[in-house]
């Protein structure tokens, strides 16, 4: 009898699984508006990236997706914020990479794990990154900005949008491939980092293109060279960093979408589809005006992207002698 009980209670609790599997494939997602949260400010390129990209999420599924800031302490405040956030797919992070992978080896602490406490939905985009400054008279050239950082150790000034940041990066590579050392002077994001090189505070700042290309468009800002083997076809004229002498130097900035750990996977599924559709060619030609490359992937590839980048960086990182805070 007890034999039959037990049979009895667990062919019920089967059918449960069943009844609340079929609900949750037949719930209609999303019913209400979800939040997207950027640990930047207003005005950078992965905020601009997350509002393009949320305004066509919102369009084709039929709820908004609406961009939240939470800038500061190098993605520190925004991303447990989505760490902590319920898995159920109304709380997502448009991160750059540096908040998922150089973080964890440039501070002995994190309040999250870039590994275990995000589901992965896809990457977006890549960012090219290029060198520029305010003074072309004094620094007309990348030999010339390398000149006056060896000529003075620690004194030539370079803005980043943070500790760990795309910007930090690619500053630590060049000081790692040329010997030289300068002096890092890290903002809450890219667009006051952008500002103060404007304003002549810093020498200058390896950039993400889309934050750097309307300025040296506008002749405000001048760029000395791309991070990049080839040039970039929105700035044909500024040679690599191979052509200027310097090899090996080449960085591209990926942004990405992610979920709360334990989000269903029917959800990421639908987004990452959703995500596809949405990095269409209209898209992906107002993108490419500003330097941006679309590169969507599969939830599982990003999450190796961040894998190998986390073991990358952590390598740049300690060559270049930075010791973590």
């Amino acid at each position: 009898m007890q034999t039959r009980r037990q049979a009895l209670m667990f062919t019920g609790a089967l059918g449960t699984l069943a009844a609340s599997g079929r609900a949750f494939a037949q719930a209609k997602y999303p019913d209400r508006p979800v939040k997207v949260i950027v640990g930047l400010p207003a005005g950078g390129s992965a905020d601009m990236i997350a509002r393009e990209v949320s305004q066509k999420l919102g369009a084709a599924l039929g709820q908004p997706f609406v961009v939240d800031n939470r800038a500061g302490a190098s993605g520190q405040i925004g991303m447990p914020a989505v760490a902590r956030a319920a898995p159920d797919g109304y709380t997502l992070t448009v991160s750059p990479a540096s908040f998922l992978t150089t973080n964890k080896s440039v501070f002995k602490t994190l309040p999250y794990d870039p590994e275990a406490d995000f589901a992965p939905i896809s990457r977006l985009v890549n960012q090219p990154m290029v060198l520029i400054v305010k003074d072309k008279a004094k620094y007309p050239t990348v030999a010339a900005f390398l000149a006056a950082a060896r000529a003075e150790p620690g004194k030539l000034t370079y803005a980043s949008s943070g500790d760990g940041s795309p910007q930090h990066l690619g500053a630590l590579m060049f000081e790692t491939r040329t010997g030289a050392k300068m002096l890092h002077v890290p903002y809450k994001g890219g667009a006051p980092a952008i500002n103060d090189t404007l304003a002549g505070s810093v020498d200058g700042m390896f950039a993400v293109m889309p934050e750097a290309l309307p300025h040296v468009q506008a002749g405000k800002l001048f760029a000395l060279g791309v991070l990049s083997p080839q040039r970039s076809p929105v700035l044909p004229n500024v040679p690599t960093m191979a052509e200027s002498g310097i090899p090996d130097l080449n960085l591209s900035a990926w942004v990405g979408i992610l979920a709360p750990v334990r989000t269903p996977k029917p959800l990421i599924d639908q987004l990452n589809a959703a995500v596809r559709a949405a990095l269409d060619a209209d898209l992906k030609a107002k993108l490419a005006t500003n330097g941006i490359e679309v590169a969507p992937s599969s939830p599982e590839e990003l999450q190796r992207i961040i894998a190998a980048d986390i073991k990358l960086h952590a390598q740049l990182v300690k060559a270049a002698g930075l010791v973590p805070q």
